[in-house]
């Protein structure tokens, strides 16, 4: 569909099969008579070599094509055929396409046609997650390409008569330009969802939720909740599924009311705030436990894990797999292959890790998750993966947190929502999961880069980091809490209001819901806008950096 955006005396779009012909006519008349590049012809067409490959923008003023660029994506780029692979001349770590043929009709070059062109096919590449831009400028508007933001690199290339420089504009560049340089911008910085919960709801999973209810007793609820468990099945590897209606603190009481049933001492290992939420369930519970702590932003220890383990003839092991306040995910082969070679059982906390990297709970006893956060749906639903190897209702368990009696009664033994199952249901099956491990991948490992360029640490180090967790560390003297207060005036919802986060002066940008790449993309010049209009104080409670240096042993 050909997307219209208005500009100040036509339009810029993409262009149609209809424009080419328009569009070889201007590149002969720009790059065969006003620039010499290619030898003339009778026809006054010239067919760019890479035409099939090209996506065109056009400016049409009352039906005429007075100006258009391509941009292309597939490699080697032209200018990696004249310079030699250009990577090594460019930022690190981005995501290029190459922006050719810009040409306008002579008597359109003194306004902003030439801009609205350039931001028009770098904002459509910067949809499709490409983030920088490199072309070909003729020497004869480098002042122009200056003003925009393009930078120099590499020699000139071309002839005498036809001399050009290489250069690059970074998609931040593009995004921050002056509103009057922006007729025909979309919505692409207009903010985003990137809170740990509630997450961004896709179109298709908010009208699930809007369909009438059903009443949990219906057959027809029993089959959606029947699939919806064969869905995280698979997704998590796991042999059973068991929902209740609830939150993720939920979901871990009923992990910890199985343990207590164990009768027997168990370890917990701890390296965050949501850890230390474990060690509470258990306290809570009553349940004998021997807890391991690593500083907040480490993995676990292990060594001394599996040291407790011994000691303490632990019978169960009990983590958080992707820990949400710090953005570490700890190691699941090791923390299996403790709980296999001490005979115990392992219980996990998956809440922020299911949906965000690919897992197999397949020798885990009891895991636990939620619909909110990285399954992209509604909160409220507490999810309880498991092996089957379950105690069956017990009257030493308030009946709610009794998994027991939730699988005897087909998982529905007390009133649920259908409304918050079929949008459950809808997220599954709409979201392709292994696609979507690659997606928060690369954009995790973007978004890292992008952030450290600009002098603010990543908590978690990068071997062992979530790429959906980003726990942000700002540069001295900026105040978390008021860059969290401007960025969502406008519009940009990312997590600072736990408790948690501002004792220590952190940020948090998650990857969990649905999000657009060219949001992603936006969000480090949002952070940069409000960071120059931030008070630059830091809270009076923040803590140091240090807090956490120095690891704590086990202790009883």
């Amino acid at each position: 569909m050909t997307t219209l955006q208005p500009s100040t005396r036509g339009i810029v779009r993409l262009a149609t099969e209809a424009d080419h012909d328009a569009i070889h006519a201007l590149n002969y008349r720009t790059f065969v008579e006003e620039i010499p590049q290619h030898a003339p012809n009778a026809a006054r067409r010239q067919v760019d070599r890479f035409h099939d490959e090209n996506v065109y923008a056009v400016y049409e003023v009352h039906g005429r094509i007075v100006g258009m660029v391509s941009g292309r994506t597939q490699r080697p780029f032209s200018l990696d055929q004249k310079l030699g692979s250009v990577d090594d001349y460019l930022p690190a770590g981005r995501t290029p396409v190459e922006i050719r043929l810009l040409a306008v009709e002579p008597e359109f070059r003194a306004s902003r046609v030439f801009a609205q062109l350039v931001g028009f096919i770098t904002r459509h590449f910067l949809a499709k997650g490409f983030d920088l831009g490199i072309m070909s400028g003729t020497t004869r508007q480098l002042r122009l390409y200056r003003h925009l933001g393009f930078h120099a690199f590499g020699p000139l290339i071309g002839t005498e008569q036809a001399a050009y420089q290489p250069m690059y504009i970074t998609a931040e560049e593009v995004l921050a330009w002056p509103e009057a340089l922006k007729d025909g911008a979309d919505a692409l910085g207009a903010g985003a969802n990137f809170l740990p919960g509630p997450v961004g709801i896709s179109d298709v999973v908010q009208q699930a939720m809007q369909r009438g209810a059903t009443s949990h007793r219906a057959e027809s609820f029993h089959a959606c909740y029947r699939d919806v468990q064969r869905r995280l099945c698979t997704l998590a590897d796991a042999k059973q599924a068991t929902m209740l209606l609830g939150s993720g603190t939920l979901a871990n009481d009923v992990v910890a009311a199985q343990i207590s049933l164990l009768d027997a001492p168990g370890v917990i290992a701890s390296n965050g705030e949501f850890g230390e939420r474990l060690i509470d369930h258990a306290t809570r519970m009553q349940i004998p436990h021997t807890v391991v702590r690593a500083p907040w932003g480490e993995p676990l220890d292990y060594a001394e894990v599996a040291h407790a383990m011994r000691s303490t003839s632990a019978r169960w092991l009990w983590s958080v797999h992707g820990e949400t306040s710090t953005g570490v995910i700890n190691d699941l082969a090791a923390l299996t292959a403790i709980a296999q070679d001490h005979h115990a059982k392992l219980a996990l906390d998956i809440i922020s890790s299911l949906g965000t990297v690919p897992l197999s709970l397949r020798d885990v006893w009891l895991a636990s998750a939620v619909s909110g956060k990285s399954l992209s749906a509604f909160p409220g639903i507490a999810i309880v993966l498991h092996d089957g190897q379950i105690h069956s209702a017990s009257r030493r368990i308030p009946r709610y947190l009794d998994l027991g009696l939730a699988v005897q009664e087909q998982g529905v033994p007390f009133t649920q929502s259908s409304n918050l199952l079929d949008a459950l249901g809808t997220s599954l099956a709409e979201i392709d999961w292994p696609a979507r491990f690659q997606r928060v991948a690369h954009d995790g490992a973007w978004l890292r880069r992008a952030m450290e360029s600009r002098g603010w640490r990543v908590l978690a180090p990068a071997d062992c980091a979530s790429p959906a967790v980003h726990t942000l560390i700002p540069p001295a003297g900026v105040s978390a809490r008021a860059l969290g207060e401007q960025l969502r005036d406008a519009g940009w919802l990312i997590s600072f209001e736990s408790g948690y986060l501002r004792e220590r002066n952190w940020l948090q940008v998650c990857l969990m819901g649905h999000y657009t790449p060219a949001s992603l993309r936006a969000f480090p010049a949002a952070l940069d806008r409000c960071a120059t209009t931030t008070a630059v104080k830091s809270p009076a409670h923040a803590a140091p950096l240090g807090e956490f240096a120095r690891p704590r042993r086990a202790t009883a």
